[in-house]
């Protein structure tokens, strides 16, 4: 008999084999024992964590001889065809291949036709973002009212791409990622009824590896399985994945909470040395210092029990200042993205590390040794006198290109931001209110606040509140969080707390806008710059002498950038 992979051999047959999924389970489990069953799912998920195989199980437990339940026999004819691929009313369709609305058509036309062997007919589209739009509209109608004796299982990866009439028409469960830990359990599992020896260490590298798919590491169980002859060992799993020994991770921040760059470049030629995939070593990096942080600010927490090298990371703790914690994960996690960019992946890697070191703060001794809890500041140059202007504007800087400032020195904060007294009185109208136009600039609404104000009128103020009639039109735009904002900026404008209330207005009300007002004079500008081309004496003459014509569109009006 050939070999069978093991995520084959061990796809579950049953719900009560799945991992991970429990909530899909119990809905489906519920709907399958009281009878009330959809006529259309979507089950929506990353690659290789049980679309598919929830699916298959559903058709078994609508069709299985013994009964419809949530838990199929396995053993009657029906079960056993499904679960070989040749169960006649299950019809798996891959709608990356068969993506026309000739092959949609096909599957409508054969839906009117009752199941041949069991219960009901199922059709299982993976992938179903991958249709064309017209095989979409030729689908709806049949997917909103199909044959009682047909169900529709539809599973994708991209669910963003499908049109909302079908997600409308659907029931949908989002199948979650699973975790290392529950990717490892399985593989014990497994290698335990295979007879198969491991380390644990082993386990946990394809755990992380297999990134919250449970067929990809049992794929790469089999790999690991064939590249160590039959065995399961850290060191093999490590050189077939390109990673590193977490005791190396660790020599790197023992070496960076020395502040040692000779040893810190020591221990990154030894990585360099197995030839490693670098952006595993930084991810595996950021995943230690998480680890570090959770023991130096969670009371109470501890590192995993299991390996010797978890055991350090409390002692390391101690070592690390908590901000130098964050900056070494921001460090990581940012050189992790631009290794791409590097001239080469070791030379991307070394760098994020030196970078590392060079934003440590200062060491308490000249000698660069190790950092006692109370070192002394390290000196901060004074900052370059910036040249007047009218307009200071504040540059973000990021994080990973900033060192924090050293514990206990005296570093005075700046105060909280404030927003700007009105450098003149606020115009007002012969109500006493303040003049729109005015208060929209002086509160600085722009953007899609700046939409909403411009297209709106002041009509009056009740106390604290004033009201501003607004278009139906433009009603859809006094919505939260922008009114919410919009009483913020205005009520610092005016130096008191302000409500604001929407109320419609009439069509002719609209000529008060501050947009409509602009409208009408961007207008009249264009009219007269229009106007004053086809008045040119110049552009006479050559109308007259040559034919030539005004294109009305290519005029615009000269604008002031002064105002």
């Amino acid at each position: 008999m050939s070999y069978q992979v093991l995520a084959r051999k061990w796809r579950p047959r049953k719900f009560s084999e799945l991992v991970g999924q429990e909530h899909v389970v119990r809905a489906l489990t519920n709907a399958l024992d009281t009878g009330r069953m959809h006529h259309a799912y979507l089950f929506t998920g990353t690659r290789g964590v049980g679309k598919t195989t929830i699916a298959r199980i559903f058709a078994k437990s609508l069709n299985c001889e013994r009964g419809q339940s949530a838990d199929p026999c396995g053993e009657c004819s029906v079960c056993t065809a499904v679960d070989e691929g040749r169960f006649v009313d299950l019809l798996e369709i891959d709608a990356a291949s068969n993506t026309g609305v000739d092959d949609v058509r096909e599957l409508i036309e054969n839906a009117q036709y009752a199941p041949s062997r069991g219960r009901f007919k199922v059709y299982l589209v993976d992938e179903v973002h991958m249709l064309s739009k017209n095989a979409f509209n030729a689908l709806l109608k049949t997917l909103e009212e199909p044959p009682p004796h047909v169900k529709f299982l539809l599973a994708t990866t991209d669910p963003q791409k499908l049109p909302v009439t079908v997600l409308s028409r659907c029931l949908k469960f989002n199948l979650k990622r699973l975790l290392p830990d529950q990717i490892s359990g399985q593989m014990r599992h497994i290698l335990g009824a295979e007879n198969l020896t491991y380390e644990e260490a082993a386990i946990g590298e394809l755990a992380r590896a297999a990134d919250g798919s449970l067929r990809d590491g049992l794929s790469l169980l089999d790999q690991a399985i064939a590249y160590g002859g039959g065995a399961l060992r850290g060191d093999d799993v490590r050189t077939m994945l390109g990673s590193v020994a977490r005791g190396q991770v660790l020599g790197v921040l023992d070496a960076l909470a020395a502040g040692d760059g000779e040893r810190l470049l020591a221990e990154a030629t030894q990585i360099a040395s197995y030839s490693p995939d670098f952006g595993s070593v930084l991810d595996d990096l950021a995943s230690v210092l998480h680890r570090v942080q959770l023991i130096q600010l969670i009371p109470g927490y501890r590192a995993e029990e299991g390996s010797d090298d978890d055991q350090a990371l409390p002692a390391l703790a101690e070592r690390m200042a908590p901000e130098d914690v964050q900056l070494y994960y921001q460090i990581a996690t940012s050189g992790r993205r631009d290794l791409a960019l590097a001239p080469d992946a070791r030379t991307g890697f070394e760098m994020a590390l030196l970078r590392m070191l060079a934003f440590r703060p200062g060491d308490a001794s000249p000698t660069g040794t190790e950092r006692s809890n109370s070192h002394t500041p390290a000196p901060v140059p004074a900052p370059r006198p910036a040249p007047a202007r009218t307009e200071h504007r504040a540059t973000p800087v990021p994080p990973a290109t900033v060192p924090s400032p050293p514990r206990n020195a005296a570093v005075s904060s700046p105060p909280p931001p404030v927003a700007p007294a009105p450098s003149a009185p606020m115009p007002r109208d012969a109500n006493g209110l303040p003049v729109w136009e005015a208060l929209i600039a002086q509160a600085g609404l722009r953007g899609p606040l700046g939409l909403l104000a411009q297209n709106a009128v002041l009509r009056e103020r009740e106390g604290q509140t004033l009201v501003l009639a607004l278009q139906p039109v433009h009603m859809h735009l006094a919505v939260e969080p922008m009114v919410s904002q919009m009483e913020e900026r205005i009520g610092q404008a005016l130096g008191e707390h302000i409500r604001l209330r929407f109320v419609g207005s009439s069509a002719d009300a609209a000529v008060e806008t501050p947009a409509a007002r602009a409208a009408h004079a961007r207008d009249m500008a264009q009219s007269a710059a229009e106007q004053a081309i086809e008045g040119d004496p110049l552009v006479q003459s050559l109308k007259r002498d040559f034919g030539a014509k005004v294109v009305p569109q290519s005029i615009k009006p000269i604008v002031d950038s002064r105002s």
